[in-house]
């Protein structure tokens, strides 16, 4: 397992969560990737009868109503080359018609394929002019503006003019960007053994450079053998840039023999999910389709935690671009339970402790499942620039850490605008080390933990039941849309040139992406529309500072997403796996909460997640890889 920092997007389940969760055993990771047990599943959602197939919990599902969707298309296509069942047209039929070069079977094509548009409601004159305004305007214009913008896949050129706005402020808040003041680690004395280095936290391994006890290339030296050793077990890690993390190591230790200390970072090793492009290095997105590919540009948020000082020392697994937890090389493992995937695209980042990022769950999920701390932030947060696009109002990266100290250090260095991300804003956090959680009033929702609650309610946070009200039933799907379309801008070519043929697993995005083709524009502005009042609601409804609650529920997961509200991921305890070997296991399923607080009030639940973790170890305690007991002979 890997001490790192990582940035991580959205990610896939297995089938018994929700297919787009979609979205370890180091310290920070930016990605997100982790599956909860059972017992913390999503609840099933309450969807309309013609929604049910979009419910992302059963991919089998999904394709089986791809596979009916393709199966009336081609009995449309049949009709109209005059098999049994060929509507009656000829009242509709005039001699100006029947002198056109082009079939009449066009017109009647086009009315059979508008029922899977739900506008089967036009007369078959307007369909005629629907069809030559098509040819004439439509079609040249699609094809103008994709040549302009989507001959690259990836999202990382051309962001939209369409921008979301996450923050309930009336006026933004903007002022001079104050970084956090940490807490101060005295009496940190280096361990004998790198075990115990690996799971020291930021703050106390910064405090062991600063003060010379260890350098950063003897602790780049600690992480890169771990990562060596526990990466191919739990299929964790793409790309180890052993060359770059030696020579940034080496800057470290060179200015902190000049007097030079840059921070709590300074020398610190970490990874990045494999969505976040680094020069000179391959940037897969987790695809064999891109499985060489290297962009020779820099990614904000690693120029960032390069000015921090921090060591690059891994590209981690993401997803095959960036959905659940299977990817060109494998699939990735959960280190509380080596038998079962960590799931989300953040899979490695989740596995690993790093950076990732989030669409729909990819923080959230493997975060869950593998049992470490994790902040989705707000989003517009950390700018994404030179990182892999899904949805241009969803995507956020976010930190994967032992702790939600740590979580606060490498949010804190990530934050800010960047000029090649146009939704990026400079968020006012406040400093979440000073927030007074005795005058905080938390909600708890039904499915909170309640241990978390009756701790809290120890330190002095007045605990009340909550629930979020709102009437937008369609929050599920409102989600499935907005994120499937907007992935189809981003890999409109990819499509087009038939990769979708060789993606890792078929029944995600090749799936979810032919669908995205029957979505018309005006029907993605209703759901943006929708997502508008589902937005007012949340935030009439939200009397809470913040609230507790099931951090996978998959309503609550794209809930969350579509408002844009951060989430802290809180290890909350243990339990034993689900029908363990005989002889007994030292595999766990991990217990979770999150901690919602509303956009821009990250501190918030960052300091409740702090004030939790200041009287629990759960976030200390480690994965049995090396000794799953003698009981259990799972092969490794």
């Amino acid at each position: 397992m890997l001490h790192s920092l990582a940035v991580s997007l959205p990610p896939s389940l297995p089938p018994r969560l929700p297919a787009r969760c979609q979205p370890c055993g180091s310290h920070v990771a930016l990605s997100s990737p982790t599956t909860p047990s059972s017992s913390s599943s999503p609840s099933s959602p309450s969807l309309p009868p013609h929604r049910q197939q979009e419910h992302r919990q059963e991919p089998a599902a999904a394709a089986a109503a791809a596979s009916r969707g393709a199966s009336l298309a081609w009995r449309g296509q049949q009709n109209a080359h005059g098999y049994p069942g060929q509507p009656d047209t000829k009242e509709a039929v005039s001699a100006k018609d029947v002198s056109r070069k082009e079939p009449i079977s066009g017109v009647i094509a086009l009315k059979a394929s508008m029922k899977y548009f739900d506008a089967d409601f036009f007369n078959d004159s307007k369909l005629r002019e629907m069809e030559d305004g098509a040819k004439e305007f439509n079609i040249p214009a699609f094809r103008d503006n994709r040549k302009l913008v989507a001959l690259e896949n990836g999202g990382l050129q051309n962001p939209s003019a369409l921008l979301f706005k996450s923050s309930w402020s009336d006026e933004s808040k903007i002022s001079e960007k104050k970084s956090f003041q940490y807490p101060h680690t005295s009496s940190v004395h280096r361990p004998s053994k790198d075990e115990d280095i690996a799971f020291m936290s930021i703050i106390e391994l910064g405090e062991l450079i600063r003060t010379k006890q260890v350098t950063s290339h003897e602790l780049t030296g600690v992480f890169l053998r771990r990562l060596k050793r526990y990466g191919p077990i739990i299929e964790s890690v793409i790309t180890i840039t052993d060359d770059l993390a030696y020579k940034q190591a080496k800057e470290a230790d060179d200015l902190l023999e000049q007097g030079k200390y840059l921070g709590p970072l300074h020398g610190i090793p970490y990874g990045l999910k494999d969505i976040i492009a680094v020069p000179e290095y391959k940037t897969t997105w987790g695809s064999r389709t891109f499985e060489n590919q290297i962009l020779d540009v820099e990614a904000s948020v690693y120029k960032r935690l390069k000015s921090t000082g921090a060591v690059l020392v891994a590209k981690l697994v993401t997803g095959s671009l960036a959905y659940d937890d299977i990817w060109f090389g494998g699939r990735t493992r959960n280190p509380w339970n080596i038998e079962e995937f960590s799931t989300g695209s953040s899979a490695g980042p989740a596995a690993s402790t790093s950076a990732g990022s989030e669409t729909a769950g990819s923080i959230t999920y493997p975060a869950a499942r593998c049992g470490v701390t994790a902040l989705r932030p707000t989003f517009g947060t950390v700018a994404r620039t030179g990182v892999m696009s899904i949805s241009e109002s969803l995507d956020k990266l976010g930190p994967f850490c032992r702790s939600a100290i740590d979580c606060a250090v490498v949010i804190d260095a990530i934050r800010g605008k960047d000029a090649g991300d146009p939704s990026s804003r400079e968020v006012a956090i406040e400093d979440p080390f000073h927030v007074d959680i005795t005058q905080l009033t938390v909600g708890y929702l039904d499915s909170a933990e309640m241990e978390v609650v009756n701790v809290l309610s120890a330190e002095g946070v007045k605990l009340v039941p909550f629930k979020l009200n709102y009437t937008v039933e369609s929050v599920q799907s409102i989600l499935n849309i907005t994120m499937d379309v907007d992935m189809l801008a981003h890999f409109d070519n990819w499509q087009r040139e038939q990769h979708d043929d060789d993606y890792e697993a078929q029944d995600q995005w090749p799936v979810e992406l032919r669908r995205a083709r029957l979505i018309p524009a005006v029907d993605y502005i209703q759901a943006q529309r929708a997502r508008g009042k589902l937005i007012r609601e949340v935030r009439e409804s939200f009397t809470v500072d913040a609230f507790i609650g099931n951090v996978t529920d998959w309503e609550l997961v794209c809930l969350g997403n579509l408002v844009g509200m951060p989430v802290a991921v809180v290890p909350a305890g243990l339990k034993s796996i689900q029908n363990p070997p005989k002889g007994g296991t030292r595999r766990r399923t991990t217990v979770t909460t999150g901690i919602y607080a509303p956009p821009d009030h990250d501190h918030i639940a960052l300091a409740l997640a702090m004030a939790y973790q200041s009287v629990t170890d759960h976030h200390k305690q480690r994965p049995p890889i090396d000794d799953l007991g003698p009981g259990d002979d799972i092969q490794q």
